[in-house]
């Protein structure tokens, strides 16, 4: 054999080993590359269910405020009918009183017509 097939066959096998470190290293870095990615996709998804939890907790509170409002909006409501009921009835009973009070007065001016004792001018002029 030939020193220059040796030499040849040397440099073929550095060659080779080489390319084979290459090639594992290239792997052993796309491994690391894709558990790190696995990892930053995981915590990702954590972030976005954190999200999407607190996103729900505010549309649970949007919804009892609003439930809220349209208990107080109802609550309003039935204490303004029952104003209103109120200012109907305390102007019947000033009517019923306004009547009574005039009832009263006609049964006074009828006591003071029959009363001998009390001037009136009917009286005066006789």
């Amino acid at each position: 054999m030939d020193s220059s097939v040796l030499i040849w066959i040397i440099v073929a096998v550095v060659v080779i080993i080489i390319i084979v470190g290459v090639i594992v290293l290239v792997r052993n870095q796309s491994g690391r590359k894709a558990e790190a990615d696995r990892r930053r996709a995981e915590e990702l998804r954590g972030k976005a269910q954190e999200v999407d939890l607190e996103a729900r907790e505010r549309e649970a509170s949007a919804l009892r405020a609003q439930a809220d409002a349209a208990e107080a909006e109802a609550l309003a409501k039935k204490a303004q009918l029952d104003a209103e009921r109120l200012r109907r009835d305390g102007a019947e009973r000033a009517s019923d009183a306004e009547s009574i009070r005039a009832k009263a007065q006609e049964h006074l001016a009828q006591a003071d017509r029959l009363d001998p004792d009390v001037d009136t001018p009917k009286r005066r002029n006789s």
